[in-house]
């Protein structure tokens, strides 16, 4: 797939993923595959149990990877 060459909308699109090893494995290679890590694997503040990781493609679209774990997932 080419890059874009003109304005391109920027778009966040989020894959879900079955457990957190998943989003850690996702961020590793969309990095080895010339990804830009825009946060790496974590939980966030969204709600108890989100855990993801972000990275911009060549296009600087914002790709995650997410899971969305239970309340025993978060840590305290």
């Amino acid at each position: 797939m080419d890059k874009a060459n003109t304005h391109v909308s920027r778009l966040h699109l989020a894959f879900r993923a079955t457990d957190m090893a998943s989003v850690v494995r996702f961020h590793s290679i969309a990095l080895e595959a010339g990804g830009k890590d825009n946060g790496g694997p974590g939980f966030r503040h969204y709600h108890q149990g989100y855990f993801a990781a972000f990275v911009f493609d060549p296009d600087g679209n914002n790709i995650e990877a997410v899971f969305h774990g239970t309340a025993a997932d978060m840590p305290l």
